[in-house]
Order: structure tokens, then C-alpha cells, then sequence
């Protein structure tokens, strides 16, 4: 059932913003090794999926996701990421939004499905590897990762990889979804959830 939305709802969602975007970051570090990074979109989601269910569970109106996805974005965004990160995020957040209302913000199985539909914001992060960006993208790492690093990114990354990484992102969340929800059963059933 929706509340109204409360100064405690902001506190929540950047408390498990905060929470998220830490763990999201010290799994990103992963990165650093070229074949890894393009697993990311599956990795990512499996290590967020308890706390991105945590927070599900305690959110009871429109709003929060939305909020959380701004922040996010934001924060990679700030920390080199180009813009479509924002187109990404927002847009992942809003999809995840209509899945959490669908369930009126009492189903686990809506918050296993948004987890999977959120972990979509993990595209914006990667989306400099093709299209448009790449060129410019890739040459921009080469002062900080070296030349060899970029030849191996450029090699794991062909145009069909993106799409690859779509499914990565929905299966990793829909994994992490269910593990969050598995470890949190008992937290659910407090929470009133089914």
C-alpha cells in the first residue's frame, strides 16, 4: 500500500543510495582487469542484490527509485562516466518505479523483478565501449590504463557485446534479487511483504 512520502523516505533512500553506490564502486574495482569489466553487467547486480532488497522492502510509495537513480547517476557521472549515464539511470529507475507499484509495494516477487530491471542503469556505465563514444572513449584511457589495456577492452567489446550486456544486466539482477530475497525472508514476512 502507498504512504505518504516523508523526511524519513529521503533519509532511507540516501542512506541505501550511499550503501549501493559503495558496494556498486568496490565491485566495479574489478574493472581494472579487462575481461572482468565486460562481466560487470553480471557481477555488479549478484553483489547489490542484498541491499537493493533491503531497500525495496522499505519503500511504500512513488519516488524513492526515482530519487536513488538521480543520485546515482550523479555520482558516476562526477566520477568520469558520460553523460548517457544519466539516460540509463533515470530511465532504469523509472521502469523499476511501475514494477514495485505494480506489486503495490507488497511483492517480493515485484522487488526480484525490479531488481533485475534497475541493475539496466549498469548500461549507461559501459555504453562509452560503443557506438557514438567509443574512439574518444578508449583514447581517453590510454594516458591512465595504458595502450595494451585498451587493446584488450577494444577486443572484448565489439557492437553485439552491448546487447550481451542487457541480458548480463538482467539476469545479474534477477540472480541478486533472488538471493537478496532469500536471505531476507524473514525480514520480508516482518515487513509485512508476500
Amino acid at each position: 500500500m502507498e504512504k505518504k512520502f516523508e523526511v524519513k523516505d529521503l533519509i532511507t533512500a540516501g542512506v541505501f543510495t550511499a550503501l549501493y553506490f559503495a558496494v556498486t564502486f568496490v565491485v566495479a574495482c574489478i574493472g581494472f582487469i579487462p575481461i572482468f569489466m565486460v562481466f560487470l553487467p553480471l557481477i555488479g547486480p549478484i553483489f547489490t542484490g542484498i541491499p537493493l532488497m533491503l531497500y525495496f522492502s522499505k519503500i511504500k510509495h512513488f519516488g524513492m527509485i526515482t530519487i536513488s537513480s538521480v543520485i546515482i547517476a550523479i555520482l558516476f557521472f562526477v566520477t568520469g562516466h558520460p553523460y548517457p549515464i544519466f539516460i540509463f539511470c533515470i530511465s532504469a529507475g523509472l521502469l523499476t518505479e511501475f514494477v514495485l507499484k505494480a506489486g503495490n509495494y507488497q511483492s517480493i516477487k515485484s522487488c526480484v523483478i525490479g531488481s533485475s530491471t534497475f541493475s539496466l542503469w549498469l548500461l549507461g556505465m559501459v555504453i562509452a565501449f560503443f557506438f557514438g563514444f567509443r574512439e574518444s572513449y578508449f583514447a581517453s584511457l590510454i594516458d591512465g590504463y595504458g595502450q595494451e589495456y585498451v587493446d584488450k577492452m577494444m577486443g572484448y567489446t565489439p557492437t553485439w557485446m552491448f546487447f550481451a550486456m542487457i541480458a548480463m544486466c538482467l539476469i545479474g539482477g534477477l540472480i541478486g534479487g533472488l538471493l537478496g530475497a532469500k536471505v531476507l525472508k524473514k525480514h520480508f514476512r516482518k515487513a509485512g511483504m508476500v
